[in-house]
């Protein structure tokens, strides 16, 4: 399998994460008027089969532990079942996440949701495989968090007509950032080592990809007979009726999520005379909030009518993030 040799190349890969989680959703804004569920099911199938295709490439390249094939043939009972779970426990925060954003709004369900995942995340990975600087890992993780809020009070001065904070909102808010901390210490708990990277991150992927797969069938299917945010139940025939883009939109965002994925796993393992760990890799990964920040600003143009007071925010916001985002690079070295 293919593992990087420099901290310059992981750096890069723990980067593409960030790009690719913080830019998945915009293949959901060209479905317009395309229900999330019934996006969902091609966004599933869309991770499964980048998961195996990069078993298939990558993680059958290179000389650094077994191919992909190997890898997955003898991977413990007790690993397969961590990916497994990992993939399930991710699969309902985000099905909650966006159930959070449509009740309460992104003001309400980032800050809560995403930097409740973020600190659980940061700090669960770091117990359970101690690396990096904690000061500088910490630090960043602070610095992340407060630009995740400034992010939000941006979103929320933007909007002429604040959205109710309701408890429903809170509550989905507080759910799904607690499983969005949580699935990726459990997902990489026998991801392996630099040393002896058996399952490795590939094989790793591939059943965390089952994971998400199989629990989307009972979620999914409860999500559109009873939706959380209020809406009418969603009808199935809708997903035969949608144009024939829209489902390569739902497959390409789905493997888009899943490339930042397998290069998060591989860049925790990295063969490195300093181990970077899943704590770092997790942290920067995160940094996609601000990814998909920068979506909305520059490319989707959300905040072209915006008062000046939110501009300033989000002036500040990405400062804060890039002070963290640095902080947490350099953990490893120091």
């Amino acid at each position: 399998m293919f593992l990087p040799q420099s901290y310059h190349v992981a750096l890069f890969l723990m980067i593409l994460t960030m790009l690719c989680w913080g830019s998945w959703a915009n293949t959901l804004k060209l479905c317009p008027g395309y229900r999330f569920q019934l996006f969902y099911w091609d966004y599933a199938i869309g991770l499964m089969l980048a998961a195996v295709v990069w078993g298939l490439t990558a993680g059958s390249m290179g000389h650094a532990g077994p191919s992909f094939i190997e890898a997955v043939t003898h991977t413990p009972p007790a690993a397969i079942l961590y990916a497994l779970c990992g993939g399930a426990v991710f699969n309902v925060a985000n099905l909650l996440l966006v159930a959070a954003i449509e009740v309460a709004g992104l003001a309400v369900a980032f800050p809560v949701g995403i930097g409740l995942a973020l600190v659980i995340g940061a700090i669960a990975s770091y117990v359970i495989a101690p690396a990096a600087n904690p000061l500088l890992l910490f630090g960043g993780v602070a610095l992340v968090t407060v630009a995740i809020v400034l992010d939000a009070a941006a979103y929320r001065k933007r909007e002429a007509a604040a959205r109710a904070t309701t408890t429903r909102g809170i509550v989905l808010s507080l759910v799904s950032g607690v499983l969005m901390g949580a699935w990726y210490p459990i997902a990489t708990h026998n991801l392996g080592t630099a040393a002896n990277p058996v399952p490795g991150p590939y094989a790793t992927a591939f059943f965390f990809a089952i994971g998400v797969l199989l629990s989307t069938i009972p979620a999914n299917l409860l999500l559109m007979a009873k939706p959380l945010d209020g809406k009418p139940p969603v009808d199935g025939a809708g997903y035969w009726a949608a144009p024939f883009g829209w489902h390569v939109a739902g497959l390409l965002g789905g493997a888009i999520w899943c490339v930042g994925a397998v290069a998060n796993f591989v860049a925790s393992v990295a063969h490195l005379d300093k181990p970077i760990g899943p704590a770092v890799s997790y942290t920067i990964g995160q940094g996609a909030t601000m990814v998909s920040a920068c979506w909305g600003v520059f490319v989707w143009r959300e905040f072209a009518g915006a008062p000046g007071s939110a501009k300033i925010l989000l002036f500040f916001m990405f400062i804060f993030f890039l002070l963290g985002l640095g902080a947490v690079a350099l953990a490893p070295l120091y």
